[in-house]
Parts: C-alpha cells; structure tokens; sequence
C-alpha cells in the first residue's frame, strides 16, 4: 500500500490535542499555517523558556495512523490529532526514516525529516498509561523508543488534504538515524 494522509490537524492555541481539518498550508520556513507551532525559532512551550533563539526543527509534527491500532489492542481510544500531531499517515514508516528524508505530500509540499519527537507526561494527562505505551526502555539495549512520531521542517509549502499520498525521498547514504529534536 502507498502511503498517505489520513487526516490533517492544527491549532491556534497551546493545547495538547488539535482538531482535525479539512486542509493545512504548509509554509515554507515556518509550519502550519495557522498553527501554534510555527515559526522560524523554537515555539515549543516549555524549550522556548531556556531556548528561546533555537532554529524551529518541530515545525510540523507527523504521526503514523498504525499507532493508534497498536494503541487500541491495549485498550486506548486515540484518533488523528488527539496526541498534538499536525499530519496523520498511514503507510510511511516514519520511524524508520533517516534524518533528512524529504516527505513530498500532495502536488506540492515537501518536509524535511529533522528527528523523534520526545513524548511528554502530559499524554498520561490525556490518558492514563498512555505514556509508558509510546515511549520505552529496551531492557536488551538499554535505548529508549519513542514511537509518537516524527518532526519535519516545511522546504516547500501547499495545501495538504486527507487522502493525499505521501512520497518518501531518502537523502544520500550513509544516513543517520532520528534523534530526539
């Protein structure tokens, strides 16, 4: 199966979850148009405290459908937007892509994959134990896994809409593995 959007969400004020929309515009250099978290610096709430000047590497913030499937045969009820992602897919191993990818959605927009995104304790806000559910200690490798998605930064705007397919570019080899941005 190809991939492709399954939702688009975004949100003017600081809230952790974001309603879902008919379309975003991706612009470029600063996110979502619309959106709480766009910007050229940091807008994340709490980073934008101590770190106020730092480049914005979370400008959009994508998250893989199957998550949720995993999530409900543990028995939590999460859809598209409700863990603060701006982009639902469904069919992209976001995880699994390198830093640098460029994620061609629609006819025009392009992201640029910057890293992990590091889950907070306010998802147990959302839902109790969700947290221990997206974010783990390996307890063979003594490495965490954050399965709650990925951040990108927009290199080309446009409208994104549900049922847009997504086009994975992989940047040139060796390639590096995300990191928590």
């Amino acid at each position: 199966m190809a991939g492709r959007v399954t939702a688009v969400s975004c949100n003017s004020t600081y809230s952790f979850s974001k309603p879902n929309r008919e379309y975003v515009t991706l612009l470029a250099g600063l996110g979502v148009e619309g959106d709480v978290h766009a910007g050229e610096t940091i807008r994340h709430q709490f980073r934008m405290r101590y770190e106020p000047d730092l480049p914005n590497l979370r400008q959009v913030h994508l998250m893989h459908e199957e998550l949720f499937d995993e999530l409900a045969l543990k028995g939590f009820d999460v859809s598209a937007g409700q863990l603060g992602e701006n982009i639902t897919t469904r069919g992209v191993d976001l995880l699994g892509l390198p830093t640098g990818a460029l994620l061609h959605l629609g006819g025009q927009a392009v992201l640029e994959v910057t890293g992990l995104r590091n889950p907070c304790a306010k998802i147990n806000d959302f839902r109790k134990g969700l947290l221990g559910e997206v974010f783990a200690l390996d307890p063979v490798s003594g490495e965490f896994t954050f399965k709650s998605g990925i951040m990108a930064v927009v290199r080309h705007g446009g409208p994104v809409r549900p049922h847009d397919p997504v086009e994975v570019e992989l940047p040139p080899t060796p390639h590096r593995p995300l990191e928590r941005v």
